[in-house]
């Protein structure tokens, strides 16, 4: 029987808002479960501290384990993916994810401990750079930005919902049945992504083997994605510096220890919001024009809040945190737009990785700089480092607009 060919134009459009409403749901909540995973390691330092009788050097190297195996990590994913495929590697991570705190629940020693994050670290790094490809993959355009901000955002609501999930298990049963319990979540959703995420079939790697990965597609620049990847590392370098910084400056205003939690938690929040709206904003204006803005008030926001009184600074804080986060799911979602489809996971690891370690570092580099100028000093130059961020958009002007659809 054939099928008249408007109703096939109908039936392939139906088929592809399903993948594309599949693929948003498995990649949101993948990055829901994980980045609350890399989250939780901070509620239970304090636990594992009176369990093991551990120094803060020592659960520094904790968190380290977990966060540099899953930034250090996530190139490799990305190669796998290409060979056994994103849907595959994805589920594994996220089963190695919860594997991780299922064995963290059972270790009865500091160096079990240390393994258990290691494969929660080691199951963590496959998310990003995965989750992202296959949303670049599902959406095309302005739709991809508004995607990857949507899925940015949902990564914020993961790091508040499972480790308050854990606080509040905590009450009723041992920590280390609940770490068990909720590493549990990890198969059952490894289970559900391998099942639910669509099949694209994207063009082999082997086959552009000769290619760059710095190469969008059809213009053959090759600067595009460097100079994009060095925003990023520089947005989000300015990200830790400043949350490093914050408590220190309120602290000088007056400010008690509870305002200070709650001054990271208006910022929190306004990054949060930031990330989605961030998302439509570029989708509308562009990626140029949003980070400019993003960066300009990110700067701005720095600068003026130092003189202020501490009233006014906190409610500064969640404007300062919707720029602050904002730029991050316009950097996300312009990566498709600079890079062939089938180099997309490994432009996307790579990318991860980048930002990532910038993050990771940036206090440690900062935090010297605030020792030999002070901390509102160090805090203006990290408000110029922002504003390097806008000639380097500014060369990259046209190769966005053209591929913007």
């Amino acid at each position: 029987m054939t099928i008249p060919a408007d109703r096939a134009g109908e039936i392939a459009a139906l088929q592809r808002k399903n993948a594309e409403r599949r693929t948003l749901g498995v990649a949101c909540g993948a990055h829901a479960l994980h980045d609350g995973y890399t989250d939780l390691v901070y509620i239970m330092l304090p636990i594992w501290q009176g369990e093991f009788g551990l120094g803060f050097a020592a659960l520094g190297l904790l968190k380290t384990v977990f966060s540099g195996t899953l930034a250090g990590l996530q190139i490799p994913a990305g190669f796998l993916a290409e060979r056994f495929g994103a849907a595959a590697v994805l589920a594994l991570g996220t089963a190695l994810a919860g594997l991780g705190y299922v064995l963290a629940g059972f270790s009865n020693s500091v160096v079990f401990l240390v393994a258990a994050l290691f494969v929660g670290g080691l199951g963590a790094s496959t998310q990003h750079p995965l989750a992202s490809s296959l949303i670049a993959h599902a959406f095309a355009g302005a739709r991809s930005l508004k995607a990857l901000g949507t899925y940015n955002f949902a990564g914020d609501i993961g790091k508040m919902t499972l480790p308050a999930t854990a606080a509040l298990l905590f009450v009723v049963m041992p920590w280390r049945h609940a770490l068990v319990l909720l590493g549990g979540l990890g198969t059952v959703a490894a289970l559900a992504i391998f099942l639910a995420i669509p099949r694209f079939r994207g063009e082999p790697v082997a086959a552009r083997k000769n290619d760059d990965i710095t190469h969008p597609s059809g213009t053959g620049q090759a600067y595009a994605f460097p100079l994009l990847l060095s925003v990023g590392v520089i947005d989000s370098a300015t990200r830790m510096a400043f949350l490093t910084f914050l408590p220190f400056v309120l602290t000088a205003k007056g400010a008690s220890l509870q305002t200070v939690g709650l001054a990271l938690t208006l910022v929190f929040a306004g990054g949060a919001a930031g990330k989605l709206v961030c998302a439509f904003i570029g989708a509308r204006i562009g990626a140029v024009a949003t980070v400019w803005l993003t960066e300009t008030v990110t700067a701005l926001g720095i600068v003026i809040m130092l003189p202020l009184p501490l009233e006014a600074a906190l409610v500064l804080l969640p404007v300062v945190g919707i720029a602050l986060n904002g730029t991050s799911s316009v950097l996300y979602g312009s990566v498709p737009d600079l890079v062939e489809p089938a180099w997309r996971q490994r432009a996307f690891g790579i990318f991860y990785t980048g930002t990532i370690g910038a993050g990771a570092v940036s206090p440690a580099i900062y935090g010297l700089l605030g020792d030999a100028i002070g901390v509102p000093m160090a805090l203006i130059v990290v408000a110029a480092v922002v504003l390097v961020t806008l000639p380097i958009t500014f060369v990259l002007r046209s190769e966005l607009a053209t591929r913007r659809l």
